[in-house]
C-alpha cells in the first residue's frame, strides 16, 4: 500500500516547492528538476504528482532524505527542519516553466 493510499491525502500536498541553487539550476539543462516534498511521500507519489500538477511524463524520480543538521544561535543549540529532496527527470519533449519570461 503506497503512502496515498494509506492516508488519503491529495497529491498537491506532496510537492512543496523547487529548489533552487546553482546545482539544480545546471541539472535544469539536463531536463532534470529538484523538488521539497514530503518527508512521508515514496517515488511512485511524487512521480503522480510532479505529473498532475505540470501536465508532462516522468521518465525517473530520485530522492534523498537529508540528514539532521545542528544550528547554533548564541548558547543554543537546535535542529534546522529536515526535508526530502526529490530529482525528477522528464522526458526529452517536456519541460517545466519555474521563472516566468518577460
Amino acid at each position: 500500500m503506497s503512502y496515498i493510499q494509506s492516508n488519503q491525502r491529495n497529491l498537491l500536498d506532496i510537492v512543496k516547492y523547487p529548489i533552487l541553487t546553482e546545482k539544480t539550476i545546471r541539472l535544469i539543462e539536463q531536463n532534470q528538476y529538484s523538488f521539497a516534498v514530503d518527508t512521508k511521500a515514496d517515488k511512485s507519489s511524487v512521480k503522480k504528482a510532479i505529473e498532475q500538477l505540470f501536465d508532462v511524463k516522468v521518465v525517473s524520480v530520485n530522492t534523498s532524505l537529508l540528514p539532521v543538521r545542528k544550528r547554533r544561535v548564541g548558547k543554543f543549540i537546535g535542529k534546522k527542519a529536515r526535508y526530502k529532496r526529490a530529482i525528477v527527470k522528464l522526458a526529452s519533449e517536456d519541460s517545466i516553466t519555474l521563472f516566468e519570461e518577460e
